[in-house]
């Protein structure tokens, strides 16, 4: 299985570039910087199955380094708003339920465009930095209507294919709703891989799982979902995520919200440092996504530290880092309010949808 072809699109910008401006530089289109280097975006690589099959994870060492991340102190008073205002940034506001509606959706668009009160925005004056989340996400169903409710703001929309949550429909299915949720208008497209080729070492047929969806995602973004509560152990949880680069994930994310056990700290500790060993190996970088079970403000601050203690700032912005954590926004609201009041207010002011 080979990759989405590219190359007539970077040459016709290329060309359009040199005219103004000369020789393009690998930094004008870098979208990270690690270690000193510049990083392109991930366009996948052969799958190269002795980097699988040498994963290694210390289980031990994960779990200690993890257990230090949310008992060390932390940013307070105004840096903590910085950070947390930058946690709003980098969310996905997500509606996957049963009984969505174009009503619940149109909602839930209008709090992604003014996600902080406009009254709390004034109080703390931050009004001229125009705060909004990064994407709205929702079922292929909802894709036009959302489409339409956050038209102009440069906020994205997010649709969940592939069979979500358990990703178990026939391939050509899981294609064609890809091909439908882009032509729709989705900006990016969250996937979520067969767990069975994991637990059978099936390293092969995953990664060309995923270079299928990414070459139906055609100018829309690939985030992978591994369902990582259900991988069993944190090296098959490494394996994937390195596999899913491999064949040309955009983003890696931890799981779909829907299993047991969500976004844990030692899980997004092994996705981030499979992300940085491919950053070193490729030049290329891929995003993270951690979602489900992530609820109050100190999960952010827990969640965006790890972020910049693993990668770097270059991965501290929405285009590299996103928050699958809708019920989140309402608590950093709240902590928001206690910045500029130094009163916390109720829940109930602070609705999401």
């Amino acid at each position: 299985m080979t990759q989405r072809d590219n190359t007539k699109t970077e040459n016709a910008s290329g060309a359009e570039r040199q005219a103004v401006q000369g020789p393009i530089s690998p930094a004008d289109t870098a979208i990270a910087n690690y270690a000193g280097r510049d990083l392109q975006p991930n366009r996948g690589i052969p799958l190269n199955l002795d980097w699988v099959k040498d994963v290694r994870v210390n289980t031990s060492a994960v779990e200690r380094r993890a257990q230090t991340i949310g008992t060390r102190r932390t940013v307070k008073k105004e840096w903590q708003a910085g950070w947390l205002l930058r946690a709003i940034t980098c969310m996905d506001l997500t509606t996957l339920s049963g009984d969505d509606t174009d009503e619940r959706v149109r909602r839930l668009c209008a709090k992604a465009r003014q996600p902080v009160q406009q009254e709390l925005e004034q109080k703390l004056g931050i009004e001229s930095l125009h705060i909004k989340v990064a994407a709205v996400c929702v079922y292929h169903s909802f894709v036009e209507t959302a489409r339409r409710a956050i038209e102009g703001s440069g906020i994205h929309v997010a649709a969940v294919s592939t069979g979500f949550p358990a990703g178990l429909s026939p391939l050509a299915e899981r294609v064609e709703e890809i091909r439908r949720s882009v032509e729709a208008g989705a900006d990016e497209i969250d996937v979520v891989i067969t767990r069975a080729h994991v637990f059978g070492g099936k390293w092969q047929a995953l990664y060309d799982e995923v270079a299928t969806f990414k070459n139906a995602c055609g100018p829309a973004h690939l985030k992978v979902i591994l369902g990582t509560g259900d991988l069993l152990t944190l090296r098959n949880v490494g394996r994937a995520s390195l596999v899913a680069m491999m064949a040309g994930a955009d983003f890696i994310k931890t799981s779909t919200g829907k299993e047991a056990v969500n976004a844990t700290l030692p899980v997004s500790l092994v996705m981030t440092r499979a992300i940085r060993e491919y950053a070193q190996d490729t030049g290329m970088a891929v995003g993270f996504k951690p979602a489900g079970g992530l609820r109050t403000a100190k999960q952010s601050l827990e969640w965006l530290s790890l972020m910049k203690e693993e990668l770097g700032n270059s991965w501290l912005k929405a285009e590299l880092f996103r928050f699958g954590a809708s019920s989140m926004l309402g608590d950093i609201e709240r902590q928001l309010e206690h910045q500029a009041t130094g009163r916390y207010s109720a829940e109930y002011r602070h609705p999401i949808a």
